[in-house]
C-alpha cells in the first residue's frame, strides 16, 4: 500500500505564499500604472507608449525559456534553485524603483528612453525570480490535493498582495504629491514590499532538487532546444498554456485600462482603487469554495466554473457605455469570484502536468523548462495587455496629456476605454474555454473517479 506524500508545513506553505507579493505586485503595479505615468506625466503619445510598455516584457518570451533550463541545469547539478530565486529578488526592487525615478526636467524622449531601460532591467529580474518560483511547488509535493492547498494560500496572498499594490500604489502616488515626485515614492516602496516578499519564498526553497529532499541525477541536456522540446512533448500542458495565456492577455488588458475608466467613465481618478478592491478582494472569501469545488468536480471542471464567472461579468461591464456608474463595482465583484479561481486552479494544474512529465521521462529535471515556458507566456499577456489598450486608445481617439495640463477625452474615446476594459477581455476568455476542452491528464481522471 503507497503512502500519502505528507502534508506541507505551515512555515512551507506561508513561505512561498510570501513570494505571491513580489510576483503579483509587479504583475499588477506596471500594468496599472505605467502606461498612466507615460502618457500623462510624462507626456508620452500613446501609440510610443504602448511600445515601451510592451517591449520589455515581450524580450522575456526569448529571456524566460532560458532561464528555466539554466535553472534546471542548475539544480540538477547543485541540487537547489536558491541562486537564481535570491538574485531576482535582489535585483528587482532597484531596478523597479528606477523606472518610476526619471529625473526632473527630463525630457520626453529621455524620460521615455530612461523607462524603456529600467523596465527591461527590471523584467529580467523578476524573471530570475518568477521561473524557479512556479517550479518549486512540483518540487515541494506529490499531493494533488496538497499542490491544491499550496495555491489557494498562495492566491490569498496574492489577492493581498494585489490589493496593497493596485490600491496602495496609487495611494503612495498621491501621497508624495502626484507627478513625479508622487511615482518616485511609489516606486521606491513597492520595490522593497516586492523584495521582501520574494526572500520569503527564497528562504524555504528546497536546497535539493525533488521532494524526497535528494539532489537529481541525470544526463539528460539542458539546453534551450531540449527543454523546449520536453515542453512541446506534453498535450496537457500546450492546452494549459493556451488557457493561461489567453487569460492572462484579458485579465492584462482589464488592468491596463482600469485608470482610464476610472479617470475618464467614471470621473474618479482615485475609483482604480475601489475598482481593484472589488475585483480582489472576493478572492480572500471564497478560496474555500473553489477548493471543495476541486475536490467535488476536480480542477478542470472548477476552472471552467470560475472562467464562465469571469466572462458573464465583463460582458455586463459593457453596459458602462450607455450608464457609467457605481452599479459596476459589484459586477466587477463577481468577476472577482472566478479571477480568485482563475489563478488558483491553472496554478495548481501546473505541478500536476510537470509531474506527470517528469515521471515519464525517468526523473529528468524539468520543472523549470515548464515554469519558463508557463512565466513567458503570463509576462507576455501582462505586456500586451496594456499595450492593447493604448493601441485601441489612440485607434479611438485617446489625446495624451500632463499632469498640469489635462484633456477632456471624446466619445469615442470613452467608447474605446470601455471596449478595452470589457469587450476585448470577455472574447479573450471565451477563445480560452476552448483550449480548455483539450486539457486530459491522469491525474485529472483519477480525482474524478475517486481513485
Amino acid at each position: 500500500m503507497t503512502m500519502a506524500p505528507p502534508r506541507l508545513s505551515r512555515s512551507t506553505v506561508t513561505g512561498y505564499s510570501l513570494g505571491s507579493v513580489g510576483t503579483g505586485g509587479f504583475a499588477t503595479l506596471p500594468g496599472l500604472v505605467l502606461a498612466y505615468y507615460l502618457t500623462d506625466t510624462l507626456g508620452v503619445a500613446a501609440a510610443v507608449a504602448s511600445l515601451v510598455v510592451f517591449a520589455p516584457k515581450a524580450l522575456d518570451v526569448l529571456i524566460n525559456p532560458y532561464i528555466g533550463s539554466r535553472s534546471d541545469a542548475d539544480a540538477a547539478r547543485t541540487g537547489t534553485r536558491r541562486r537564481f530565486l535570491l538574485l531576482g529578488a535582489l535585483a528587482l526592487p532597484v531596478f523597479f524603483a528606477l523606472t518610476f525615478a526619471v529625473p526632473a526636467g527630463a525630457s520626453t524622449l529621455v524620460g521615455c528612453l530612461w523607462v524603456t531601460a529600467a523596465f527591461v532591467l527590471s523584467a529580467i529580474a523578476f524573471g530570475l525570480f518568477q521561473v524557479p518560483y512556479i517550479a518549486l511547488p512540483a518540487e515541494l509535493t506529490e499531493d494533488y490535493h496538497e499542490r491544491s492547498r499550496l495555491m489557494s494560500w498562495r492566491v490569498a496572498v496574492l489577492a493581498v498582495a494585489i490589493l496593497l499594490f493596485g490600491a496602495g500604489g496609487p495611494a503612495l502616488r498621491e501621497l508624495g504629491g502626484g507627478g513625479r515626485t508622487g511615482y518616485l515614492l511609489m516606486g521606491v516602496i513597492a520595490g522593497l514590499t516586492l523584495g521582501l516578499g520574494m526572500l520569503g519564498a527564497w528562504r524555504i526553497a528546497p536546497r535539493s532538487v525533488g521532494v524526497d529532499h535528494t539532489p537529481v541525477e541525470t544526463s539528460s541536456g539542458h539546453g534551450l532546444a531540449d527543454s523546449l522540446a520536453a515542453v512541446r512533448s506534453s498535450g496537457p500542458f500546450r492546452s494549459l498554456l493556451g488557457t493561461f495565456a489567453l487569460q492572462a492577455l484579458a485579465i492584462g488588458c482589464m488592468l491596463g485600462s482600469a485608470q482610464y475608466a476610472a479617470t475618464y467613465v467614471l470621473d474618479s481618478e482615485g475609483a482604480v482603487s475601489i475598482l481593484f478592491a472589488a475585483l480582489v478582494a472576493p478572492a480572500l472569501a471564497v478560496m474555500p469554495m473553489w477548493i471543495r469545488l476541486v475536490r467535488a468536480w476536480g480542477k478542470q471542471r472548477a476552472y471552467f466554473l470560475a472562467s464562465g464567472l469571469f466572462l458573464g461579468a465583463s460582458v455586463a461591464m459593457l453596459g458602462l457605455i450607455a450608464a457609467p456608474g457605481p452599479w459596476v463595482y459589484a459586477v466587477v465583484a463577481v468577476a472577482g469570484i472566478g479571477y480568485a479561481g482563475m489563478q488558483m486552479l491553472p496554478m495548481s494544474m501546473l505541478p500536476d502536468v510537470i509531474s506527470d512529465h517528469e515521471n515519464t521521462a525517468t526523473g529528468s529535471v524539468r520543472a523549470g523548462a515548464f515554469s519558463g515556458v508557463w512565466t513567458a507566456a503570463e509576462t507576455l499577456g501582462f505586456a500586451l495587455g496594456p499595450a492593447v489598450v493604448l493601441a485601441i486608445l489612440a485607434v479611438t481617439g485617446f489625446v495624451s496629456s500632463t499632469t498640469d495640463h489635462p484633456v477632456a477625452q471624446s466619445d469615442g474615446a470613452i467608447t474605446g476605454i470601455v471596449i478595452a476594459l470589457a469587450a476585448v477581455p470577455a472574447v479573450l476568455v471565451a477563445a480560452s474555454l476552448v483550449a480548455l476542452r483539450g486539457y486530459r491528464l491522469a491525474a485529472e481522471e483519477q480525482n474524478r473517479s475517486g481513485k
